[in-house]
């Protein structure tokens, strides 16, 4: 890509794993609105379960999570007991008894949990919700903590899926974010889960990091692919020093500019491919056989929280601090003092701090960002008629598009607008151009690459 295209639009745009996006809830939805929101799910459509644990044994530099560093067991079982509580109070909550179709902890680090826990709070769930037999459970973990009879007990406990965070396997690079995590202790961990059963598995890996090189993620990406995940995420590191004052660890001028960064996103999604990887939207990569890879072909893509997903669930239920749910009236979020999120469960009332209630313009906008981010492209008209509008209601839209047109990053055809191989690293800047939210809370977000 020309260095003046990347600068002209590697702006600080959203990643759009919702719309409007979590800059922009508010504290006008309250415990009494979720409660009512719940209370309208009905029998037939299904649901997907959240679990957020935040604590961690120790500190990643590069860390953008809600997490917190503990040493001793106490907390962790005590945030299990009050999030059991929290499991039963929202199940009753929902009238109707929808089947759970996915489920995903994530954290944090979920594997923090005693095997005890995880499989009590598992039971405890199943209790409360009619969770499918074929159901999809996942579980995001840390190679460096988990033991093998975690993941037994993970296996026993119904898991199908686990998502690993490796990053960069380069030791300069987990040297600089605090993470030393050599490939033989990856690969234990992927044999402990095939042996289990686990045959779902995850990858996570960076680029933009600290001393990294173009050299450091084709490596990586050799090496995931040695381990053969099902699906890979190559995520951009973003430093916000100002939010996470971890991240002052890391040094700027130990950062590569965009330029570097562009040419480590392009060869990470290369080598992947050239490994045989599919890639899927803006970060994920699936091997062709993967249920991503299929939802991709059928146009049966989704994004939410976790990043691209096959889930068709219309609602998703948060659990623990911080987490956020997405119901058909709008978005709710969990309060994220660990305090504050276990007063509120204790004195049985949902801990809901913020979110947004959703306008058909909200939903008419959302889903074009949704098609372009899945499918890099949208039929405007087909959208809009959905919200009773033409696509002369993007007149504005399509006129700002113009310049990336004249760039190549994207093509229109009539109503359709479809983003090019090279407007693909770009998409976020494309999909930001149809974001009434963004002018007030463009600070909050990382850049595009």
């Amino acid at each position: 890509m020309d260095r003046t295209i990347l600068e002209r639009y590697d702006r600080r745009v959203p990643r759009y794993t919702s719309y409007p996006t979590a800059p922009h809830f508010h504290a006008g939805i309250s415990a009494d609105t979720y409660l009512r929101w719940l209370a309208a799910i009905g029998s037939e459509s299904p649901l997907s379960l959240y679990f957020h644990v935040p604590f961690c044994h120790e500190m990643c530099w590069y860390c953008g999570c809600h997490t917190k560093i503990v040493r001793r067991y106490e907390p962790v079982g005590g945030y299990a007991a009050t999030m059991a509580e929290e499991v039963k109070l929202i199940g009753s909550a929902i009238r109707a008894n929808p089947p759970v179709t996915h489920m995903h902890w994530g954290g944090g680090t979920p594997t923090i949990l005693s095997v005890a826990d995880f499989s009590g709070l598992m039971d405890t769930i199943r209790a409360r919700f009619s969770v499918a037999p074929d159901a999809e459970i996942a579980v995001e973990m840390d190679p460096r903590t988990v033991t093998e009879e975690m993941v037994a007990g993970l296996a026993k406990a119904g898991v199908t899926r686990a998502s690993l965070g490796v990053q960069d396997f380069s030791d300069r690079v987990q040297s600089a974010i605090n993470r030393i995590q050599p490939y033989e202790m990856t690969e234990r961990v992927v044999g402990w889960l095939r042996a289990a059963g686990i045959a779902g598995i995850n990858f996570d890996l960076m680029y933009g990091l600290p001393h990294q090189t173009v050299e450091d993620v084709r490596r990586s990406a050799d090496l995931t692919a040695e381990l053969q995940p099902d699906r890979v995420a190559v995520f951009g590191y973003a430093h916000v020093p100002w939010m996470k004052t971890h991240m002052r660890m890391i040094p700027d001028d130990a950062l590569p500019d965009g330029g570097e960064r562009f040419a480590q996103s392009e060869a990470a999604a290369a080598r992947l491919v050239e490994n045989g990887y599919r890639r899927i939207g803006l970060d994920h990569f699936a091997l062709p056989g993967d249920s991503m890879s299929r939802a991709l072909e059928e146009s049966r893509l989704h994004r939410n929280f976790q990043g691209y997903t096959t889930d068709q669930a219309q609602a998703l239920i948060g659990f623990g601090a911080s987490s956020i749910g997405a119901l058909p009236q709008g978005y709710v979020q969990n309060a994220v003092p660990l305090r504050a999120w276990a007063d509120a469960v204790r004195h049985g009332r949902p801990a809901v701090d913020k979110g947004i209630a959703l306008s058909d313009e909200d939903r008419l906008r959302r889903g074009i960002i949704e098609r372009l981010m899945c499918d890099l492209q949208v039929d405007l008209s087909a959208e809009s008629r959905r919200y009773e509008q033409t696509a002369a209601h993007f007149e504005a839209e399509l006129e700002a598009l113009k310049p990336m047109v004249a760039d190549g990053l994207v093509t229109i055809d009539a109503d359709r607008i479809g983003i090019t191989e090279i407007g693909q690293p770009l998409m976020r800047t494309v999909c930001a151009v149809f974001d009434t939210y963004l002018e007030s809370g463009a600070a909050r977000h990382s850049k595009a690459v």
